[in-house]
């Protein structure tokens, strides 16, 4: 059979080598799975398939073995093979159960599959057909004894009581156990009496049978008295129990009383949520089982007797799971193979190796094995192969895979050439390596040009053949050549050493100084070999610095050769340590520069009000960085809710030197939040504040601040109105504000007396029906809070409430001035007296289609006896009353008097207009404007004229259509000219321009149509003439 399967190997490693495919190892994609086999009664068609399936190249072929011995498929044989999945037909339960294993193999070697095994499932027939009755006392506990038949695979367990399908019901009474089948009665009653058959059922085949039925007859010799229980259902003493499986406990008693059962770990640790206690059943059950639940459990039945109890362990255990595993791995000859298998178990699992599916030789001196690691000294070509670790437990075994490949090839460079070039320092040290190819390891040498290169003190070949040069010179620069040797064969590799001139840094190391805002420049010059590159790298504070859009502040300014850089606005941050790095091909150095910023001091820190009075608080503080600096000052500000932003505030001392770290705050008002904060400064500058202290209240005190602008008067009859500006709430001093309002008539010795509660009120009205109108009154207005009354204000004098006007205003006259405007006078009434004034008058006028309360409103101020209407319709009737006012009101109306405007003047406006100059005079001539039927007649025209648009116009009324203007001829003249009528001014005339033109006489005349306003000129006829 070996003799077979290695032919097979070697004809398909040839078939390889013929063709084009990449070697690869076998590596199972589809291993066998265990199964149990249903096996029904009079079944014809038994048929098992174990499924395997390998990748590799050259393809794996496929074997198998049945309890360590392999199967032979053939003709005439039940097995057969499709691929790599074994079939097995006819199954015989007696030659096919067992632990079957798929084996792959290819050129690489063998690898063995996982185990999995084959059971046949079967329920057979009860064997006896009768059972003799059980006889019992009333009282007494039975058990019924159900007795499987042979069978295999798993069982569940139920009784019929009498007949089908009457079922016996599990209580704390009756039980089934299904672990053996039995029934348990715990105390029997007269309703038990009958017949009792076990029905079992495989899981598997899903079949069930039904055995004799058992009768129960109930003895006649008397009734069971009572009895401690007794446990007839208990799990071993030891149960193991897989890693995430779940376990069931079983514990049933008998006794009179029922026994109750419970259940607890004797280790004291309470049962988790997952954990289903069956009181009914008595069956305990934890599923996904883990480490924690492994213990010591205790079943505890009771009755009013006694109590007994079972105890038993559940162990843990877990089949093993890989941790760490070999790898492939390809070795030279008499090299040295270690591999480490590791994994979890429990209990701890044991290591075997296999090779090509067979166990190791363990008379093999080089090989050794222990606790997972596999070592194999000098390896050899027969240790080529497919090797598998397999670690394993009582409760299970797993596989993994690994290739050893040994080579033994002569040596070979077309892989590793040493570097055409090698670059090397002046005076520093250069490695060529030396790696060729070769199996085992031989000999290297060294030639430079075509001489033997010999060690020294500064030329060394290391062990693993490449070279080193120490204090390299000029004269080491040259060709290399690397020679290997083994028992296969020699090769070598050249090539060239130059040597380059050092690279040096000119600029010195340093120490700059620099205020905050400068911009300065950092050095970095070099000397170095002129064939070599450089490449500039700077670091702050050992961070790269990347010059662009994030690093605004720095730019290279050096050039090629040279590293300089510069730091613009330089700020506190900037401070630190910067290196310049210079890089070529054979070296590298670098520079440092430390860098002080100098700024205005940091916030200072840990501000604090240590005391507050009612006008001052107490302060202490922390100085903050001085940023190289020496801090010469502090400064002190204050907020409240009602300042605007941060304030300074008055201290004591006044200045606050550098060394200062406390200070007082005085005049602060009473009663206000404040919060405060401390600035520094240096001679840089003031820096960052604090943080703001904690807020902090002043004391309450007596208020010291009155209302400002204490005033009164007016309000309704018999009123005292009395108003004042109320105080703001940071001078209220404390809480409980509010006001005292005095008042006296004028001349009278004692105050009355009201207090106003509200700090926001600003008037207080006193009514009373013995208060003359307008009365003189003295008035003063003070303050109160918790603490106390404060000042009143200066007293000032007010007036009480004034009486309406009681008369209308007399001889009321109305005329019409033009088209919109009526001019309305009256007989003023008497200024004041002493119950009311006059403070104007109020005119009412509506249109004569209106109703008066849509009446428009005109009021004058002062003792005025006349009005200007303006804004009105032309020929419209209109409707005029008036009435006088004071602060109590308005007075009677007087009598209403009717107007209508005169008619609106010409719409048209003057056309036709022509002029001339002459000398210093102009004549200006226009047609005659005639008014429209609904418009008045022209009464005469005004001419307006200018110097330029901008300036101020004079104007000249005239009767005529014709006017002579004496003006200097040598100024531009801005012309127009309107008709005016009883109804007003009419529509102007486009504006007109005269130029300048000294010593000629010019002729003009103004466009047709008002149209084009803008032209200034439409025709200009110029008749010059020589003036002698």
């Amino acid at each position: 059979m070996e003799l077979l399967w290695k032919l097979i190997l070697l004809l398909s490693l040839v078939e390889c080598l013929a063709g084009s495919g990449v070697l690869l190892r076998p590596v199972f994609t589809k291993q066998p799975g265990s199964v149990v086999f249903p096996l029904q009664p009079g079944e014809n068609r038994r048929e098992v398939v174990f499924s395997c399936e390998a990748q590799g190249h050259p393809p794996p072929f496929y074997r198998w073995k049945l309890n360590g011995s392999f199967v032979l498929p053939g003709p005439g044989s039940r097995y057969s093979l499709m691929g790599g999945n074994l079939h097995i037909s006819h199954l015989n339960k007696e030659e096919d159960v067992g632990i079957y294993q798929c084996l792959a193999s290819n050129s690489f070697g063998t690898i063995v599959s996982r185990e999995a095994s084959l059971h046949i499932a079967y329920l057979e027939n009860f064997k006896t057909q009768r059972r003799s009755p059980v006889r019992v006392r009333e009282g007494q506990g039975v058990v019924l004894l159900c007795g499987p038949p042979h069978h295999s695979g798993e069982l569940t367990f139920t009784w019929i009581f009498n007949e089908y399908p009457s079922f016996v019901i599990q209580d704390t009474r009756r039980f089934v156990s299904q672990k053996t089948g039995n029934l348990y009665i715990a105390k029997v009653e007269p309703s038990d009496v009958g017949n009792y058959t076990c029905v079992v059922t495989n899981t598997v085949t899903k079949s069930s049978v039904q055995g004799p039925p058992t009768p129960l007859v109930l003895r006649v010799d008397g009734v069971m008295g009572e009895y401690e229980p007794k446990i007839e259902v208990q799990f071993p003493e030891v149960v193991p129990v897989a890693k995430s499986s779940t376990v069931k406990l079983e514990c049933f008693a008998l006794g009179n009383p029922v026994p109750t059962i419970s259940w607890r770990r004797v280790d004291g640790a309470s049962f988790g949520r997952k954990v289903d206690i069956n009181k009914a059943s008595g069956v305990l059950e934890i599923p996904y089982f883990q480490q924690e639940d492994a213990g010591i459990y205790e079943c505890v039945a009771e009755n009013s007797r006694g109590r007994n109890s079972a105890k038993g362990k559940l162990s843990f255990y877990a089949a093993p799971h890989l941790t760490e595993t070999p790898q492939d791995v390809q070795k030279t000859i008499d090299d040295t193979l270690v591999w480490e298998c590791k994994a979890s178990a429990k209990p701890k699992p044991s290591y075997r190796w296999l090779k090509n599916g067979e166990p190791m030789d363990p008379m093999e001196d080089r090989v050794q094995a222990n606790n997972g690691v596999m070592t194999i000294s000098s390896l050899n070509l027969d240790d080529i192969g497919m090797y598998q670790c397999v670690a394993e437990n009582k409760h299970g075994r797993i596989f993994t895979n690994a290739d050893l490949r040994v080579i033994a090839i002569a040596p070979d460079f077309s892989q590793n050439l040493l570097k055409a070039q090698t670059l090397a320092r002046h005076g520093g040290d250069v490695l060529i390596e030396c790696k060729p190819r070769m199996s085992p390891r031989g000999v290297i040498s060294w030639r430079k040009g075509k001489e033997a290169l010999r060690e020294s003190h500064r030329v060394t070949v290391l062990d693993n053949g490449s070279l080193r040069i120490s204090n390299v010179s000029k004269m080491d620069a040259g060709l290399y050549t690397c020679a290997a040797r083994n028992q296969f064969g020699v090769a070598s590799s050249a090539g060239s050493l130059l040597v380059k001139d050092p690279t040096v840094i000119t600029s010195p190391a340093g120490h700059l100084d620099v205020t905050v805002g400068e911009s300065i420049v950092l050095p970095c010059q070099v000397s170095h070999d002129p064939t070599l590159d450089l490449k500039f790298t700077w670091f702050f504070n050992e961070q790269l610095i990347h010059f662009g859009s994030h690093w605004a502040y720095f730019e290279k300014v050096g050039g090629r050769s040279a590293g300089d850089i510069m730091i613009r606005n330089i700020q506190l941050s900037h401070a630190g340590k910067y290196t310049c790095a210079v890089q070529t091909k054979v070296d590298s150095v670098s520079i440092a520069t430390d860098v002080v910023v100098r700024g205005p001091p940091g916030p200072p820190v840990d501000c604090q009000v240590t005391e507050m009075t009612e006008t001052t608080a107490s302060l202490s503080w922390g100085p903050g960085m001085d940023n190289h600096s020496p801090i010469h000052s502090f400064t002190i500000q204050a907020r409240t809710p009602f300042s605007l932003g941060w304030q300074a505030v008055t201290t004591v001392p006044e200045l606050l030197g550098g060394k200062q770290l406390s200070s007082s705050v005085i005049d602060l008002s009473p009663w206000v939040e404040y919060e405060f904060r401390v600035l520094a400064t240096n001679s840089i500058g003031t820096g960052e504040p604090s943080k703001p202290s904690k807020k902090a209240r002043t004391k309450e005190m007596l208020p010291r601040v009155t209302p400002s602008r204490v005033n009164g008067g007016g309000g309704g009859r018999s009123e005292l109105v009395i108003t004042w500006e109320p105080v703001p709430e940071e001078l209220q001093s404390g809480p409980g504000f509010g006001y005292v309002v005095a008042f006296r008539p004028l001349g009278a010795q004692g105050w009355m007396q009201a207090a106003v509660t509200s700090p926001e009120a600003s008037r207080y009205v006193f009514k009373n029906e013995s208060i003359p109108p307008f009365s003189p009154y003295q008035v003063k207005v003070g303050v109160y809070n918790n603490k106390g009354e404060g000042p009143f204000s200066p007293v000032t004098t007010i007036y009480s409430a004034e009486e309406e006007p009681s008369r209308a205003p007399g001889r009321l006259r109305v005329r019409s001035v033009s088209a919109s405007e009526v001019e309305v006078t009256w007989k003023p009434l008497a200024w004041s007296n002493n119950r009311r004034r006059i403070l104007g008058y109020e005119l009412q006028y509506w249109g004569e289609r209106k109703k008066p309360d849509t009446a428009t409103v005109i009021r004058t101020v002062g003792n005025k006896t006349s009005v200007l209407v303006r804004d009105l319709e032309g020929s419209s009737t209109y409707h005029m009353s008036l009435r006088a006012y004071n602060s109590a009101g308005v007075g009677p109306q007087s009598i209403i008097v009717n107007v209508t405007t005169k008619k609106p003047p010409p719409s048209q406006a003057p056309v036709k207009i022509m002029w001339n100059t002459s000398n210093s005079k102009v004549i200006l001539k226009w047609d005659q404007v005639h008014a429209l039927e609904n418009e008045s007649e022209v009464t005469g025209y005004k001419v307006t004229y200018s110097q330029d648009k901008h300036s101020r116009p004079s104007v000249v009324e005239t009767n005529n259509t014709s006017l002579e203007l004496s003006l200097p001829v040598n100024q531009d003249y801005v012309i127009q000219i309107k008709p005016f009528s009883e109804g007003g001014e009419g529509s102007s005339s486009s504006q007109i321009t005269i130029p300048k033109i000294a010593g000629s006489i010019a002729t003009g005349a103004a466009p047709e149509s008002s149209a084009f306003p803008s032209v200034n000129l439409a025709v200009l006829i110029l008749t010059a003439r020589t003036v002698l």
